[in-house]
């Protein structure tokens, strides 16, 4: 593939709900460009985006591709994210480095969650889009029902730009309310026909909300739309151009990907209206030496910038970076800064990449898309830059993990291979994290719901040869005391030669401490000399408490009384002592579990409010607050049990049909209910 001009080169993001049709449609675009001869099918596994095993399997897209096609005489990076919503890390790991977007939408279904994800990630970050109505062909599709749902949930934004002609079998085409010009396919290719008489009055309506948007987009055009004056073709199209890129107007099309309907146009209108890198005004950072903001125009003349926006772990050919050059020039063999790491590093291979198909290019220029392989110390979201002229861009924001599962993998012989097959697969997607819990022992794994951490589990079998199993994670207790103690600890031994003897006298209480020494010793009965080893010898005993074994919190321990021997008295015996007495003195003390509270915070639509809170009633959670959101959801603000919460993503998502989403982080501990600690208690005592 030749090089091309930053004025000749588009990235954009393909989005929307999952099935409606992106990878067909980034094949049609193949296929329309002349690149395929032969179109890939998702439903067998062989298209150009979907190259992994797992996606082949499951017939949807898993990571994101890049999928470079050259029409117009330019070059566009169409990136093809997931529309599952585990695999949500890919989508803004793609618009992160995406100029503009498309938005699939299925003829049949409508707006879907998808969708209104796909909008409002774009809205967030001001990316310019095109609505691609896909799978016209189908059956029961009311394209005014769909014009008329994207305008109620989308606002006066959304400007029809093609009206179908003929719906399900009969689709055949669709006429452009803008030129006033017909295409019809003809089992080949689309061709120009005479708009049909009978659609004039169907147009006339879409062709005024067109207008309307247009006008909304300039206040010269609004004027003169007041004043009741006709546009110009050409201030029609102006108008347009400025109103999407200002991200004012979102155009909609039709067509069908599997028949190669729209696609041309969808391609003409990507060239029209979708921004080049040359449009960005310049990319803000920091000088890593002296964290001033600097920037850097998109431009070759600049010095070099990039951001690294994905990985790709392959067990064969080793670790590849995919970055967007920002600013100047990558080639081959070059020595770059990485940024973030404070590290040179050396640039091997050079290449980009269409699918799993790589192709060797010598230099990648402002704006593009490029990739290398076997960088040392590279992440996602870390800056390559020039030595001399060293710039750090912000790194990528991915959501948090909500969903976490214990990792055990099936054969001893496995453990040392899964925690480094593990971090690989975090550095493809760092949505997803690994990290060992070091109360319960227990190595978990976190993401954004069932199926990513299903997909994680398949991919450590088929890539690395690692076979485990997902528990849901233990809880990391903690024991203290309700009430008060005073008891003796005595440790005497005799066994000929020098004895053992230590005795001491506790008081244990409740505190808003951690843990609490005090002595009050009177007249030697403790020598000091000892009293450290009293102390050291109730720490250690801290650590696992009497009920289930699980660390002690919030107790005061008073040294009063004891005695000592002067020959068979030592350190040890009083740290035995003690031991003995803090066994005694808690089982007295009135012991009780407790159980680690999480804060949440709920975002939801309005209308699921009274599923939620019922929902959190019965997780023993309590709602603490709602603070209503400029986009009309809510935040609900809860805290709830930790051993209550642990499959509260799939739940979520199951109740507020994937609009809901939330994030949870540690409170407090609180006292657990009897009948529910006498389980964990019992439970302890099986597994002790």
């Amino acid at each position: 593939m030749k090089s091309y001009s930053t004025d000749k080169i588009r990235n954009i993001g393909l989005l929307g709900h999952g099935g409606s049709g992106k990878t067909s449609l980034a094949e049609a675009m193949l296929f329309v460009s002349g690149v395929l001869k032969r179109k890939g099918k998702v439903e067998e596994g062989n298209t150009v985006s979907d190259f992994d095993k797992e996606e082949a399997e499951r017939q949807f897209s898993i990571r994101t591709s890049n999928i470079p096609v050259e029409w117009n005489k330019s070059k566009y990076n169409i990136l093809d994210t997931p529309g599952y919503f585990d695999f949500v890390g890919e989508v803004f790991s793609s618009l992160s480095i995406a100029g503009g977007a498309v938005i699939t939408v299925d003829a049949s279904s409508g707006v879907e969650v998808g969708t209104e994800k796909s909008w409002k990630y774009t809205e967030e970050r001001n990316i310019p889009k095109i609505i691609f109505i896909n799978k016209m062909d189908k059956e029961n599709v009311n394209f005014d029902k769909i014009i008329k749902e994207l305008r109620e949930t989308f606002g006066k934004k959304i400007a029809p730009f093609a009206i179908p002609m003929g719906l399900g079998d009969d689709f055949k085409g669709f006429i452009n309310i803008v030129d006033l010009k017909g295409r019809e396919y003809n089992g080949k290719k689309c061709l120009d026909v005479p708009v049909p008489d009978e659609l004039e009055d169907t147009i006339e309506p879409l062709r005024e909300m067109l207008i309307e948007s247009v006008a909304e987009s300039d206040e010269e055009l609004l004027e003169k739309y007041f004043e009741g004056e006709e546009f110009t073709t050409e201030e029609i199209h102006e108008g347009l151009r400025n109103g999407v890129l200002n991200n004012e107007v979102v155009p909609v099309l039709v067509g069908s990907a599997t028949k190669n309907i729209g696609v041309e146009s969808l391609l003409n209108m990507m060239f029209d209206y979708l921004p080049t890198p040359k449009d960005a005004v310049s990319y803000k950072g920091i000088d890593p030496n002296t964290e001033e903001e600097i920037s850097r125009k998109v431009d070759d003349n600049e010095p070099f910038s990039a951001l690294i926006f994905k990985t790709i772990v392959d067990p064969f050919v080793g670790k590849i970076s995919l970055f967007k050059v920002r600013s100047g020039s990558i080639s081959k063999d070059m020595e770059v800064l990485n940024a973030n790491k404070d590290e040179e590093e050396k640039i091997g291979s050079l290449f980009l990449v269409r699918g799993k198909k790589q192709v060797d290019v010598s230099k990648v220029g402002a704006g593009d898309i490029g990739a290398t392989a076997k960088l040392q110390y590279a992440e996602t979201g870390d800056t390559l830059c020039d030595i001399d002229n060293p710039i750090k861009y912000p790194k990528i924001e991915y959501p948090k993990p909500c969903l976490f599962k214990a990792i055990d993998p099936k054969s001893r012989d496995d453990e040392e291979k899964i925690s480094s097959s593990l971090h690989k697969l975090a550095d493809e997607d760092p949505s997803f994290v690994v990290e060992r819990n070091k109360e319960t022992k227990q190595q978990l794994i976190g993401g954004q719901g069932s199926m990513q951490l299903t997909v994680i589990k398949h991919k450590l079998k088929n890539d690395f040869g690692v076979e485990v199993e997902l528990t849901v994670p233990r809880v990391a207790f903690r024991e203290t005391i309700k009430g008060q103690a005073d008891v003796q600890g005595k440790h005497k031994k005799q066994s000929g030669g020098a004895g053992q003897y230590g005795d001491v006298h506790i008081k244990f209480e409740p505190t808003t401490e951690e843990f609490e020494f005090d002595e009050k010793i009177f007249g030697g009965s403790v020598p000091k000399s000892y009293i450290p080893a009293v102390e050291k010898g109730l720490k250690d005993c801290i650590q696992k408490g009497v009920l289930a074994g699980y660390p002690v919190v919030n107790v005061k321990a008073t040294l009063h009384d004891g005695s000592y021997h002067p020959v068979d008295s030592n350190e040890m015996a009083f740290k035995i002592a003690a031991s003995l007495a803090f066994k005694e003195g808690i089982k007295k003390a009135r012991p009780v579990l407790l159980e680690p509270i999480m804060k949440l915070e709920i975002l939801i639509p309005d209308e699921y409010m009274g599923d939620i809170m019922g929902d959190m009633n019965k997780r023993r959670g309590r709602i603490l607050g709602m603070e209503p959101q400029k986009d009309g959801t809510q935040l609900v603000i809860a805290e709830a049990p930790q051993s209550e919460l642990f499959e509260y993503a799939i739940d979520l998502r199951s109740m507020t049909q994937a609009r809901g989403s939330f994030t949870m982080e540690f409170s407090k501990y609180e006292e657990m209910p009897r009948e529910l600690s006498e389980k964990v208690i019992e439970d302890s005592k099986v597994n002790a």
